[in-house]
């Protein structure tokens, strides 16, 4: 997989994360409204340099990626979109755990996305969650997708559910029993 896979959707271009996305990093991760369901704190500037570092690192494996998602029609950034180990104990994936050629690993990968509030409202994340599900299913072997939300983000729930996933209780995830969806490929 290459680190330059786009997708597009009816309205959305999903890019990789690039150096150059620092600054729609610094717009969700220090507006109080974004972060509430995230990490329920605004952050600092360490905080922002890791983040964007990290998202750096995670767009260089292809379908294992960060991407951002632009505006077909005015070119502006909107938010991003993700699929990526799911941390279970902790808050960070454990990347060598990972094989990125075969996607065959028992490691959960999840689907999620963070929009800027201006982008809120506008099915901009069911676009966009929907379009890496079916990269998931059609061009990866994954077997199975999941997501969690923060119990309160019935908004974020909603989008997962419209695009196809499924409710399935309380599990661990980022040291939390969080509410869980997932998604089973069909066979065929």
């Amino acid at each position: 997989m290459s680190s330059t896979l786009r997708f597009e959707t009816q309205r959305l271009l999903l890019r990789p994360y690039e150096e150059y996305d620092s600054g729609l990093t610094r717009e969700q991760m220090t507006d109080p409204d974004v972060v509430k369901y995230l990490t329920g704190k605004i952050f600092d500037e360490n905080e922002l340099t890791e983040r964007v570092n990290a998202s750096l690192v995670r767009s260089l494996c292809g379908a294992i990626s960060v991407w951002v998602l632009i505006d077909h029609e005015t070119g502006e950034k909107l938010g991003t979109s993700i699929l990526l180990p799911m941390p279970i104990e902790e808050t960070k994936p454990t990347w060598q755990d990972l094989d990125l050629n075969s996607l065959d690993s028992e490691i959960k990968i999840e689907v999620g996305y963070i929009l800027k509030k201006s982008a809120w409202g506008k099915g901009y994340a069911t676009e966009a969650c929907t379009r890496l599900l079916q990269f998931a299913f059609e061009k990866t072997k994954l077997k199975e997708v999941w997501a969690v939300t923060d119990d309160g983000n019935a908004a974020s729930q909603r989008v997962l559910r419209k695009s196809g996933m499924k409710d399935v209780g309380i599990t661990k995830a980022y040291n939390e029993n969080l509410p869980t969806f997932k998604l089973t490929k069909k066979n065929g």
